[in-house]
């Protein structure tokens, strides 16, 4: 059978059914970036803080008032959103049921219940439901340790830790992100990267919850932040640690010092994604150590195949991008890790 090249399909249509949280503005991005045309966007009117820099960034897509002109929209291929986390499994089984493909800012979900009912309806209408993990999607020094890592330059990977820190900026955010009801509690919302992180560099379908623990250790005025949160997980011989945290100060250059390291047992591998703090400049810096000596990689020329790969998804049926498996998987461990956790106070 003869496979089919990426010309050989129609032009991605899509549509934007929530701008809650900034990630919006690189999901739209990154699909125009690979050719795709934007049909229009729907949001719920209210405390929208990234309705402004929606429309300054992309001045030419058309607010649709009301969403169903987007779903009963036969050209429109996928959806994509961000909105307010508790709400993105509803509105991703309303778009599968209407015959679309769905893409998610992180977290997919912020229910177990949540969880069986995208599963459900997913299986039952073999639509994609996608969750951008974009702390590995849209990280280029992801792509080149995941080259390195599958070529067997630091051996079997026994290990990962992932750091991922974040700035509060309290005045720039929305009342639902105070609520964990609404965000699904800091493991759901921010680790649910590392763990995928952890899946795709061990190779591992499944991981058991060692230990996990949240906390509000800073910010007694907001009491439903969880501004701290951690996780043991381990699958066979291999292991992971996960930090995730609203402590980055103001004094550092960009938004957090997000870090991945990875041991292998012929090396290791450290990513500063986001910033290196003994001076080089930009993001996407990667070290190697391993038998042959230590060295600096440049990854901001690396590529970003998500996209792409989603593309290819959506008109071939593949699971290129992200398998179904592995995306439950990672909604269903940072569930589990955050409905066990232990509560730590400051």
């Amino acid at each position: 059978m003869k496979t089919k090249r990426m010309g050989d399909f129609p032009k991605l249509r899509f549509g934007v059914i929530g701008i809650d949280h900034r990630h919006i503005y690189d999901q739209v991005s990154s699909l125009l970036n690979i050719g795709a045309e934007c049909a229009g966007y729907w949001t719920l009117d209210g405390d929208v803080r990234t309705l402004q820099g929606f429309g300054e960034r992309f001045p030419t897509i058309a607010r649709v008032a009301d969403r169903r002109q987007l779903l009963e929209d036969t050209s429109i291929h996928l959806i994509t959103c961000a909105a307010i986390p508790c709400q993105r499994a509803g509105l991703a089984i309303e778009a599968m049921r209407h015959g679309k493909d769905f893409m998610a800012d992180k977290p997919g979900v912020t229910t177990f219940e949540q969880l069986a009912e995208v599963q459900r309806v997913q299986r039952e209408t073999g639509r994609i439901f996608s969750v951008n993990f974009t702390e590995r999607f849209e990280v280029r020094a992801v792509t080149t340790a995941t080259e390195l890592v599958r070529s067997g330059t630091i051996g079997r990977v026994l290990q990962t830790i992932g750091l991922g820190p974040h700035r509060l900026n309290r005045h720039l955010r929305p009342a639902w992100f105070f609520d964990s009801q609404a965000y699904g509690g800091i493991l759901v919302d921010v680790a649910s990267h590392q763990i995928d992180q952890f899946l795709h560099f061990t190779g591992a379908n499944d991981a058991r919850i060692v230990a996990s623990r949240v906390g509000n250790l800073g910010h007694p005025d907001d009491p439903g932040l969880q501004d701290f949160g951690e996780i043991m997980l381990a699958q066979g011989s291999a292991s992971g640690y996960i930090r995730v945290d609203w402590f980055t100060p103001d004094g550092l250059d960009t938004w957090g010092d997000g870090r991945l390291t990875i041991l292998g047992s012929e090396g290791y591998i450290e990513l500063r994604k986001y910033i290196d703090i003994s001076g080089r400049p930009g993001k996407d810096h990667l070290f190697l150590v391993n038998h042959e000596g230590s060295r600096y990689i440049d990854c901001s020329a690396a590529a970003l195949p998500y996209y792409t790969n989603l593309q290819h998804d959506i008109f071939a049926r593949t699971e290129t991008a992200m398998s179904h498996a592995h995306c439950f998987k990672v909604c269903e461990l940072a569930l589990r890790a955050q409905e066990q956790s232990e509560r730590i106070c400051a």
